[in-house]
C-alpha cells in the first residue's frame, strides 16, 4: 500500500465516522452528550493528521513520526470513549446525575471546571439512544479509534518495507 493512500485511506474512514455522527444527529435527532463531542473532537483530529500525512506524502521516518501522532490521538479518544462505556453501564447512579449541556458549561464555568464535569459523565452521557450489533456509539467509537490507530502503524511498516527494497 502506498503511503499517501493508506493515510488518505484513514482521512476517509474518519470523514465517514463523523458524517455518520452527523447525520444521527440530525437526520435521526440523538442530540449528542458533552462526551460524544469530545470523541467527535478527535476524530476530527485524527482525521487532520490522516490528510496531513496524505498530502505530505512522508518517507519511512515522517510517516513514523505521523503513525506516532495518529496513535496518541486514537490512545485519547479510546480513554474518552472507555470513561463513556463505564458511564453507560458501570458507573453507580449518582456519578451518572444529569447536569448542565455543554454549551451552559462553557459560558459560564472555567475550562478545568467544565472539563472535570463532562468527564465525570452526565445524565446525558449514560442514555443508550443507538446500539447495532451490541455496541452502542462510544463502544463503536473505541473500535474505529484501534482501527485508526493500526491503520497508521501499517502504513508506516509499509513505508519503511519498501524503502528497504
Amino acid at each position: 500500500m502506498r503511503t499517501r493512500a493508506g493515510f488518505f485511506a484513514g482521512f476517509l474512514l474518519c470523514l465517514g465516522v463523523l458524517g455518520y455522527a452527523l447525520y444521527l444527529q440530525h437526520g435521526q435527532g440523538l442530540e449528542p452528550c458533552p462526551l460524544c463531542i469530545f470523541q467527535r473532537a478527535v476524530f476530527i483530529v485524527l482525521g487532520a493528521l490522516f490528510l496531513l500525512a496524505a498530502v505530505h506524502g512522508p518517507g519511512p521516518k515522517g510517516a513514523t513520526a505521523y503513525a506516532g501522532l495518529i496513535t496518541a490521538a486514537a490512545a485519547g479518544g479510546v480513554g474518552i470513549a472507555a470513561r463513556h462505556l463505564w458511564v453507560q453501564f458501570g458507573a453507580p447512579p449518582q456519578v451518572a446525575d444529569c447536569g448542565a449541556d455543554l454549551s451552559f458549561m462553557l459560558e459560564t464555568l472555567p475550562l478545568s471546571e467544565t472539563l472535570a464535569l463532562v468527564f465525570r459523565g452526565s445524565g446525558e452521557c449514560s442514555d443508550t439512544q443507538w446500539s447495532f450489533l451490541g455496541l452502542t456509539l462510544p463502544g463503536w467509537s473505541l473500535v474505529f479509534y484501534l482501527v485508526l490507530a493500526a491503520l497508521g502503524i501499517f502504513v508506516a511498516r509499509q513505508a519503511r518495507r519498501s524503502a528497504r527494497a
